[in-house]
């Protein structure tokens, strides 16, 4: 493991806890209590007549069948097989037959975290949704000013209950958002008479007019009159309006609080202390309605406080909507429970109707149950849902942070066309549970969080966050986990207040937060809790960022974004300045390679480590080399241990892609001089030496993986062969005797990888003569060469062909007989046009890669690596990026902090004995809101090692006297030099250069396509045409948009004219036009086109057998529709 030496003061009392744990933690929840709690929920299915029931209880899985590799592999689903049993009860005779019943597959989550569906692995996303509960709100009405209160009770499952007082002060009601009554009729139905209401809401004059206005004499009327208002179509009768207004709010069928939802009412209502939230009914009762009207008429009346029915004192307010206490989160094991239920109540209809239609004496569980709605509805969540999404492995942190993403979107959550700035914006509950900082910067910004460094999921779904408790004005090692509306109750100082040995603050005053986010100075005995680490507020990719305290939030948002689009470089090397995070990270990504127990390493192989554990028992590891992960990453995991050595529980054995000993390790370290160079660095451009090209230092693999399969189709079956029609020896030079290409074939566009005939053919064949040829079989067959080929603009090297074939049974989709995958890697070294950034937002786009000796050099000879240019940092704000470089350079070269009369300086006194000095090349732990003092970073500065000469090369103030490689002569000022951490980003040129002279065409305007995948042309829009017309290149224009673009009949002359050697002819009608007459005389428009003589000019050609002719003649097909793809194009 690597050893940091850290900066931090603060000692944290509380280790990061498990950062996968809000995944792990849910579905063990599921696996264990979830399913089980549906099953009962359920239970028991009875029929129509109540005359049988079904019971389902005791859930359990199997052993599963295959490994996560396996699935990956062969496009399985991770699963075990999910048995239950199941009861049948004919009340009649009291006969029970019991049985154990499969009910599927059940998706199974790996131990990173994730899910294998279909082969690929996806991550189930947290939903942060509106929490089911009472909300208070007020307005004010435009017209009159007044300010109005409303009131929405919202459920878990069912119907909506709203209360408001209008501006006219009568209180009202809307049930299910209809039509608004007066609340007296709604407590008449109820079973209220008029003087009860008065004795329990006589305080109020508007309850008391709004009485007076209600005409409806008793509880009858009342429900006939919701029965009118909710059914307008249907009769009203007295069984049919109870039934209705009982089916909406009090029967658990249709109507579901849930746990938490009963737990906010109870607690904003004083009805208990919302600990026996569980106990108590998911369906609301008359003593709710009632208290909820309560404290609306108390609210509108302006009062403080109300006694609530457990006559315990809640404060009457408003909520706010935006609060973390008014919001939860779905987790993973939540979602599927949610799913399961819905497939359940699908199949317990299926159960019903085949009660009514089975013999009594013959049915059996068994037959009673179809598994087919829970599967597909399990199917199609992971499948489809909005929720389940396709991992992001580009690197560890990227995976890592994606399984602790929170999302505001999805079912039941919020649109992000309708998301309003408040539901987005940063609030002040959000501290220490969802990061302030790491957000999307697209349309989903604020809508997609991330959970904060030491946040965790309570059973409700809210997220708490620990604190330490303070007694008396000493801090105490005692943490106690916080929801967002616990803390309002109380003060909370910062982590970084400085204590005495005691754990007594040693400022009288401290400043703390309270509620509605004031921050301000109180008394030490005040205090309540104090935060448990500077970095609490945090996520994970923040927390990575190093002076995060001296960047701007825009800028830092950008950072944390950025590390997680880093593409694993060759050789990882871990940064010089951390954060001290780097660890933690790696090992809970689960790329990293962990001993299980402790014992003695015995073999080590680029494939195995094998561990002879203390206790007897052997564990061998197997490495992933080469894989391809889901963004065309390559995942690698290398050994670090040595055979013999002795390993602890938990030691990291080996190293996965983007670490280092143990460490996240995303980018590399630099030597960096911040200066313009010749205007090549301008608008963040970045100038490289070439010597990063050449050692590969920023060079990175990516692999492609590409499929084909062989079909049965109706003309007969694909075959994957060597024989294709009128292909060369050369082109097939590179394909085995089965037509696959062979490992370590170098491959560029347009070769072919697997070589594949398919029959052509007018006719179908009978089915006579299908069977003929199949005993007989036929030479000179009519095929068509459907080869796969390497796609435009990708080359490589192959390292892995998979074959799967029907006859060596393995598993295939219906009507395929073969698939063949074949995976092709390309060492990519960087080049113009690639993307680099730093971890402060500090992004560029290489504008110039220099020889080794025109770059800038050190006094000593060293050249530098890396140009930025000054002008990105003043307006950005982001000066972390400075003192990273700065302190970059401490670390390389190493410090030693010289007593003067035997004490040391006053800006080390905080520094403990082991940082006094310190080798070249320590790394380094700066936390962020904790890390190294400006005049400690001076210090420290000052008091470097000198270099082999005995020189200091950069002086106190980070700055050096840098040399013109191309002249030798000094440059005139002084230059910022160090190391900084610059990352290689996803964003590469390769991947987005492009270019086209003949390609496929749209079907409809015949223009050509767009984009890279596609094919396609660039676009001359509108405002290029205005261009070209304000010079006046009216025959550039013309060509443009016609033999160009959509002149089907001017393209093929054009041709015709170029291989000819002919003059090139005029243009013709595009074909676009064509169109807008068509569709013109769609809308019953006579349209003419007319010459300048007034003449009808027809607008079909009428030589199009000609054009046909001179294409074919020529070997071309100018005017080819949409390809199925770009290997169907010529070559």
């Amino acid at each position: 493991m690597s050893s940091r030496v850290s900066f931090a003061e603060i000692r944290e009392p509380l280790a990061v806890p498990d950062l996968l744990g809000i995944q792990t933690d849910s579905f063990e929840w599921l696996v264990t209590s979830g399913l089980a709690e549906v099953l009962e929920e359920i239970s028991p299915i009875e029929d129509f007549a109540a005359t049988m029931s079904l019971t389902l209880s005791e859930p359990r899985f199997e052993e599963t069948k295959t490994s996560v590799e396996e699935c990956k592999d062969k496009d399985m689903t991770y699963a075990a097989p999910l048995f239950v049993t199941a009861e049948f009860m004919n009340n009649s005779t009291g006969e029970i037959k019991s049985q154990t019943v499969f009910m599927g597959d059940f998706p199974l989550m790996t131990d990173q975290g994730t899910f294998v569906i279909n082969g690929t692995e996806r991550v189930v996303i947290s939903q942060l949704v509106r929490s089911p509960g009472v909300y208070f709100d007020e307005t004010i009405d435009k017209a009159s000013e007044k300010t109005l209160h409303s009131v929405r009770v919202i459920p878990s499952r069912g119907a909506w209950l709203e209360f408001d007082v209008d501006k006219r002060d009568t209180v009202g009601v809307r049930i299910d958002r209809k039509r608004r009554q007066p609340v007296t009729v709604l407590l008449k139905a109820l079973g209220w008479t008029g003087e009860r209401i008065e004795e329990r809401f006589g305080f109020s004059e508007i309850m008391m007019t709004s009485l007076a206005k209600d005409g409806t004499p008793g509880t009858d009327e009342a429900l006939l009159d919701i029965h009118r208002k909710l059914r307008p179509g249907e009769p009203p009768t007295k069984e049919s309006a109870q039934n209705l207004l009982e089916n909406l709010f009090f029967r658990e069928k249709r109507y579901d609080l849930a746990r938490v939802g009963r737990y906010k009412v109870d607690k904003k209502l004083g009805i208990g202390t919302g600990a026996d939230a569980a106990e108590r009914p998911g369906v609301l009762t008359e003593a709710d309605i009632a208290a909820i009207i309560e404290y609306l008429l108390r609210l509108h009346r302006g009062e403080q406080v109300m006694t609530g029915p457990g006559g315990v004192e809640v404060p009457v307010e408003v909520d706010d909507i935006d609060h973390f206490g008014n919001r939860r989160l779905r987790t993973v094991g939540e979602l599927i429970q949610n799913q399961f239920r819905v497939g359940l109540s699908r199949m317990e209809r299926v159960v019903r109707e085949r009660m009514t239609t089975q013999d009594v004496e013959a049915i059996t569980p068994q037959s009673l149950i179809n598994i087919r709605p829970v599967v597909a509805g399990l199917r199609e969540f992971f499948g489809t849902s909005q929720m389940s999404q396709f991992l992001d492995h580009r690197n560890p942190l990227a995976s890592l942070t994606h399984k602790r993403r929170l999302s505001a979107l999805g079912p039941g959550g919020l649109s992000r066309d309708r998301a309003s700035l408040e539901v987005r914006d940063v609030h002040y509950s959000h501290y220490g549970r969802m990061c302030p900082i790491e957000t999307p910067e697209g349309p989903n910004i604020g809508l997609m969080g991330y959970l904060s460094v030491y946040a965790r999921i309570n059973p409700f779904g809210f997220v708490e966050t620990p604190y330490r408790k303070v007694v008396d004005g000493i801090v105490t090692d005692e943490v106690d986990y916080l929801t967002a509306d616990q803390e309002d109750l109380h003060v909370v100082a910062q982590a970084n207040e400085r204590l005495d040995a005691s754990g007594r603050f040693l400022a009288g005053r401290v400043a703390v937060r309270r509620k509605n986010s004031e921050v301000e100075l109180v008394d030490t005995a005040e205090v309540d809790y104090m935060d448990v680490s500077p970095r609490q507020m945090v996520s994970v990719a923040t927390a990575m960022i190093p002076f995060l305290e001296h960047d701007d939030a825009n800028r830092a948002l950008m950072g944390a974004n950025m590390q997680k689009q880093a593409v694993p470089l060759l050789r990882s090397e871990a940064p010089l300045v951390g954060t001290g995070m780097e660890a933690r990270a790696a090992v809970d990504s689960g790329d990293v390679i962990l001993a299980e127990k402790t014992g003695v390493v015995e073999e080590v192989s680029a494939d195995f480590i094998t561990v002879m554990h203390d206790d007897g028992t052997r564990r061998s590891y197997r490495l992933r080399k080469f894989e391809r992960s889901n963004q065309g990453t390559c995942a690698n995991q290398r050994p670090i241990v040595d055979e013999g050595q002795r390993v602890e529980a938990g030691h990291v054995l080996a190293d996965g892609p983007c670490t280092e000993n143990g460490e996240m390790a995303l980018g590399k370290n630099l030597l960096v001089a911040i200066m313009p160079w010749e205007g090549h660095n301008y608008e963040d451009a970045i100038i490289l030496s070439q010597r990063l090209v050449e050692e590969d230092v920023l060079t990175s693999i990516h692999i492609e993986e590409h499929e084909i399969d062989a079909r049965d189709t109706k003309l007969g079956a694909e075959e994957i062969t060597r024989d294709i029609p009128n292909v060369s020896d050369e082109v097939l030079a590179d394909l085995d005797e089965r037509g696959i290409v062979r490992i370590g074939a170098e491959v560029r566009d347009g070769d072919i990888l697997v070589g594949k005939v398919t029959p052509k053919g007018e006719t179908e064949l009978t089915p006579e003569e299908r069977l003929l040829r199949a005993i007989f079989g036929e030479k000179a067959r009519e095929v068509r060469d459907t080869s796969l080929k390497v796609p435009h603009g990708e080359s490589g090297k192959v390292i892995g062909v998979r074959v799967f074939s029907r006859d060596d049974d393995d598993d295939l989709p219906p009507g395929v007989n073969e698939l063949v995958r074949v995976y092709v890697a390309q060492k990519r070294k960087i080049q113009d046009g690639d993307k680099l950034a730093g971890r402060h937002g500090n992004k560029g786009v290489i504008g110039k890669i220099l020889p080794v000796e025109d770059m800038p050099f050190l006094p000593d000879g060293t050249p530098v690596d890396i140009i930025l240019n000054t002008h990105g940092v003043p307006r950005r704000m982001n000066i972390g990026q400075i003192f990273e470089t700065h302190l970059g350079w401490v670390g390389k070269a190493g410090w030693n902090i010289q007593a003067v009369d035997g004490t040391r300086p006053d800006w080390a006194h905080r520094l403990p004995e082991e940082l006094l000095s310190a080798d070249p090349g320590t790394k380094l732990a700066t936390p962020v809101f904790d890390g190294v003092r400006e005049d400690e970073l001076a210090g420290l500065l000052a008091s470097t090692r000198p270099n082999r000469d005995g020189d200091a090369v950069v002086g106190p103030d980070g700055k050096a006297t840098l040399f013109d490689g191309r002249s030798g002569e000094p440059f005139p000022y002084p230059v910022a030099v160090g190391y900084m951490y610059i990352l290689k980003l996803h964003h590469l040129v390769d991947d987005k250069i492009h270019a086209r002279s003949t390609g496929p065409y749209s079907m409809i305007t015949q223009q050509p396509l767009g984009g890279k995948a596609q094919f396609g042309g660039q676009r001359f829009g509108e405002m290029e045409c205005w261009a070209m017309q304000a010079y006046g290149a009216a025959y550039t224009l013309q060509e443009l948009l016609t033999i160009k673009s959509d002149d089907v009949v001017g393209r093929v002359k054009v041709y015709e004219a170029i291989v000819k050697g002919d003059n090139v002819p005029e243009p013709g009608v595009p074909e676009s036009f064509k169109v807008l007459l068509k569709e013109l005389q769609s809308l019953c428009l006579n349209v003419e086109v007319l010459s300048s003589d007034g003449a009808a000019i027809e607008m079909h050609s009428k030589d199009d057998d000609d054009i046909d002719r001179t294409a074919a003649n020529l070997g071309i097909t100018l005017s080819r529709n949409e390809s199925a793809s770009i290997s169907d194009l010529p070559g």
